[in-house]
């Protein structure tokens, strides 16, 4: 009994340190910094409403779709498409490797989100920002936030 209980606790344990969240106001600074307020027309609440229904604001996170492709990082971008996992067909158009987007600078990620926000349909290439932030009053995702 103890046995099984220790190996629940180091399972809970690994998992919960895989995961790399980054706070709503520090994400919102980078996304400042980077000049994303007012890329292609997408305000920083935009950004921030995309990664917490994404991700939940956790930079590790990796999906696996029912097509084989994965999705990665905090905006959840897709192999297929996007990037190189070498397990599934990639286009690769950011020309990086999937595990880049899980890196906590969030750079690459930032990168390759202005690559997909500039194709056909904008934003609406995440399923999640059009159910869920689209057309919906987003300004209370900045609220308290300190972006100099």
């Amino acid at each position: 009994m103890r046995r099984a209980l220790f190996i629940t606790l180091v399972s809970c344990l690994i998992t919960i340190h895989q995961t790399r969240l980054i706070n709503r106001c520090d994400l919102a600074k980078l996304l400042h910094q980077e000049e994303m307020d007012g890329f292609e027309g997408y305000s920083l609440s935009d950004w921030l409403c995309l990664a917490f229904v994404e991700s939940s604001f956790n930079i590790s996170k990796v999906n696996e779709n029912v097509d084989g492709s994965f999705d990665y990082g905090i905006f959840q971008i897709n192999s297929h498409y996007w990037c190189n996992d070498h397990q599934s067909h990639s286009e690769n158009i950011c020309h990086l490797e999937c595990q880049e987007l899980l890196n906590p600078n969030l750079l690459s990620t930032i990168h390759c989100a202005r690559k997909i926000v500039s194709a056909t349909g904008g934003m609406k290439n995440w399923v999640g920002w059009k159910m869920h932030c689209s057309g919906r009053p987003l300004s209370y995702w900045i609220t308290g936030c300190r972006l100099r």
